[in-house]
């Protein structure tokens, strides 16, 4: 099968498409034909080595968290899916075998919901992560939880899934984005110097947590505003720690990992078909033009969801 892999760690530029064998599933996985698959800011720190010392990852590694498509294989154990559902998912992010190829291996999935498009289903690791980080921040009615980098892929869903719970939200994206987040549910306002004061104008009753999807150094204004380290969390910024903030992760066990939010998926797929939650998607490229994928990821600057095509 065509897949995207990376034989050494580097710039996105090491991203090359290959012929490789199919993989298969075993006890309790699905292999999908893929339609789509995503890039997130995760893929493109594995594939630049920074989580090298906690998520060390056998090579060649075909990246790609997650995947939509229709099963085509069962593995042992599995019920209440067959060959030629449609379904949204995760595959093992540390394994070999990631999403970005035309066949996946799927740990986790729900039914694909028809209001979304393959390109937009393939969000799982986007709807999971949002789903993990607000459960940590215990997110429920009546919070109001800032969201810094609303406007990514993550940011995107998680001001969903947020309101959706009842929270208030304030969303941070640059000015010619706050229409957009408006129309998500959040309340919009500028990223950067100022932010504090800016905050203080739209929450006067303060903030309950706060969610940092940039990783772009903003955690002491963070930390002003939440006014305690443990009602911020970071899925983006790698030294959370020497502020005293927690970095939500998954991937490679160990100390500090959270259990994924599995949950999510089921619970996005419901808010889809009622018409509360979609997925913007930023751009689609194909396999060949990952490189390109991963660039525009790096940039920080994607609105919603990169997607990749077989």
């Amino acid at each position: 099968m065509r897949a995207l892999q990376f034989s050494a760690y580097g710039p996105a530029s090491v991203l090359k498409v290959a012929d490789i064998p199919e993989p298969h599933p075993g006890p309790g996985r699905i292999r999908i034909a893929v339609k789509a698959s995503g890039v997130t800011p995760a893929d493109c720190y594995l594939r630049a080595g920074r989580f090298r010392g906690m998520i060390p990852l056998p090579l060649p590694h075909v990246p790609g968290m997650d995947a939509a498509g229709v099963v085509d294989e069962v593995g042992p154990g599995v019920r209440g899916v067959r060959p030629g559902d449609a379904v949204f998912g995760l595959v093992d992010l540390t394994g070999h075998g990631g999403a970005n190829a035309e066949y996946a291996v799927l740990t986790a999935w729900a039914p694909k919901p028809d209001a979304l498009s393959w390109e937009q289903a393939a969000a799982a690791g986007n709807i999971e992560t949002a789903t993990r980080a607000l459960d940590r921040l215990k997110v429920t009615a009546g919070t109001t939880l800032l969201i810094e980098g609303a406007a990514g892929g993550v940011g995107t869903v998680a001001v969903q899934l947020a309101t959706a719970r009842g929270a208030r939200v304030l969303g941070t994206a640059g000015a010619h984005n706050h229409a957009f987040l408006t129309g998500l549910g959040a309340t919009p306002t500028t990223y950067g110097p100022g932010l504090v004061d800016r905050v203080t104008v739209l929450a006067p009753d303060g903030v309950d947590a706060v969610l940092d999807c940039a990783g772009s150094g903003s955690l002491p204004d963070l930390l002003a505003i939440a006014e305690s380290p443990d009602r911020v969390v970071t899925i983006a910024d790698l030294n959370a720690a020497e502020h005293g903030v927690h970095l939500s992760r998954t991937g490679g066990g160990g100390p500090g990992t959270d259990p994924q939010a599995l949950d999510g998926l089921a619970v996005a797929a419901a808010l889809a078909q009622q018409g509360r939650f979609t997925v913007p998607v930023a751009a689609v490229f194909t396999l060949e033009n990952a490189t390109a994928a991963h660039e525009l990821s790096e940039t920080g600057h994607a609105r919603g969801k990169i997607v990749l095509v077989p």
